[in-house]
């Protein structure tokens, strides 16, 4: 299986630089994933396509504020680091640019000294190992001196960190947000819960694993990196009734559908649980977990175009993504959406 069979054409002026104003007035693509069907929706009306009974699972992880800009104490020359994870205690693992600038002992400073990272190791694919040293607490230091970590194909400065967060953003820990999830409304939540759809949340700090590029040919040869998941116990109790009565179960992005595909996959049910997963879903992968996915429109030749080929055929996704450049639907992180799902309920039963 090939990289370049997941690859695509699209029109730069469809990347989508800013969020919408009103959330849930995304446009909303609905596929049958056993037939390829189309049709064109808007975003709040993904209730009409969701019943009484069903288990809506969303990721509540929250960003926080990652890229750091800062110089070398020795040369003044710019340094950025992307946070991905917290190894103990004020010792992260970041993403560095430039990579070569870096060597043991480096010492970066940040807002005037008021944040300072010291190199401990260097690793591969210009990840590097530092420990921070402040005064106070650091995510308030984080707070004032980081940005938003947007994806590079985003432009635009973002004017509120907060629409880069979904409106139950919850868990701290992400360095990209759960952007499937950022169509969603409170208001359209009451609406969905009203209607009787079960909603219940698992959280998947989303890091490297989710937005590193596939850089080798042979799918199967790409290695995710590991990101941490955790699910609650009335989280699993839910999902597995649903199972038990078949129940449709719907993930709202791709990190819920890593995470619930990896516990049930571990398991062989839901349970209260929490670990590292490095989950790579592509097409040939048999889904255990979940009958539905919402989510957006992604890069060509990505791991999440590989997953939604996956979750229906390679064809489909594919046709379904020269209709949207067609429709000039917007996409990436502050896109459209598409719910990848199916009419007949015979299809989910085993």
């Amino acid at each position: 299986m090939q990289t370049t069979n997941f690859n695509y054409y699209l029109p730069e002026k469809l990347i989508a630089q800013t969020p919408l104003e009103n959330r849930s007035n995304s446009r909303l693509m609905i596929l049958d994933r056993f037939t390829g069907t189309i049709e064109h929706k808007c975003f709040m009306e993904v209730i009409d396509f969701l019943e009484n009974g069903d288990v809506l699972v969303l990721n509540d992880t929250k960003v926080i504020p990652a890229r750091l800009i800062g110089e070398k104490i020795d040369t003044k020359a710019t340094i950025e680091l992307l946070l991905l994870n917290e190894k103990e205690k004020d010792v992260w693992e970041c993403l560095s640019r430039p990579f070569k600038r870096l060597h043991i002992g480096t010492k970066i400073m940040f807002g005037n000294s008021l944040l300072i990272a010291e190199v401990l190791e260097k690793k591969n694919d210009g990840i590097v190992k530092v420990k921070f040293e402040y005064k106070g607490i650091f995510l308030e230091v984080l707070e004032k001196l980081g940005e938003m970590p947007l994806p590079p194909y985003i432009h635009e400065k973002l004017k509120e960190k907060e629409r880069y967060q979904t409106v139950y953003a919850k868990n701290i820990g992400s360095v990209a947000a759960p952007t499937a999830g950022l169509h969603f409304t409170k208001e359209l939540l009451k609406r969905l819960e009203l209607k009787g759809v079960i909603i219940t949340y698992v959280t998947l700090h989303v890091g490297l694993g989710t937005f590193r590029p596939v850089e080798v040919e042979d799918v199967t040869k790409h290695k995710m990196h590991s990101e941490v998941y955790k699910m609650s116990k009335n989280t699993a109790n839910l999902l597995n009734q649903a199972k038990q009565e078949h129940r449709k179960i719907i993930a709202v992005g791709t990190t819920t559908t890593r995470t619930l595909e990896t516990i049930i996959q571990k398991y062989g049910e839901f349970k209260e649980c929490e670990g590292n997963t490095d989950i790579f879903i592509y097409p040939s992968f048999v889904f255990k977990a979940i009958d539905g996915l919402i989510t957006n429109f992604h890069l060509p030749k990505s791991t999440l175009l590989m997953l939604v080929s996956a979750f229906s055929k390679k064809e489909y996704i594919l046709h379904a993504y020269e209709e949207a450049v067609k429709k000039e639907y917007r996409f990436f992180s502050f896109g459209d959406a598409m719910f990848i799902t199916t009419k007949n309920v015979n299809d989910l039963k085993p």
